[in-house]
């Protein structure tokens, strides 16, 4: 059940960072910074997914750590991109509450996958 929460919940954020991606690219003229986002923000729902067909336990974990990682690495390039001024605070504000919340279900459902080893 936590794993398809996750896996909806990671997909739709993954299609506004594409969003915010587009963005900063067309408007912004900003493409480093766009791309780390666009990289780490997608990147959470590919690893949710794969653990999805994980073949073992080990892997399962394995794959749910590396969404882990990718979301704290999405959080910082959110509040880098707001802090830069290249998006505005309530956007800002809006993905990082999404983003913190995928942090708060992948560590739970590590903590869980983990005591059941």
């Amino acid at each position: 059940m936590a794993g398809n929460l996750l896996q909806e919940k990671s997909y739709k954020f993954a299609l506004r960072i594409v969003k915010l991606s587009e963005y900063l690219n067309n408007e912004k003229k900003e493409y480093v910074l766009s791309r780390k986002v666009l990289d780490s923000g997608t990147a959470i729902g590919v690893f949710i997914e794969e653990a999805s067909q994980s073949p073992d336990h080990s892997d399962f974990i394995l794959k749910y750590s590396l969404a882990n990682k990718e979301a704290f690495k999405t959080n910082f390039w959110l509040r880098l991109l707001r802090n830069s001024e290249f998006i505005g605070k309530k956007l800002a504000a809006s993905m990082i509450e999404d983003c913190q919340e995928l942090k708060k279900l992948l560590i739970s459902s590590l903590k869980t996958a983990r005591s059941r080893e």
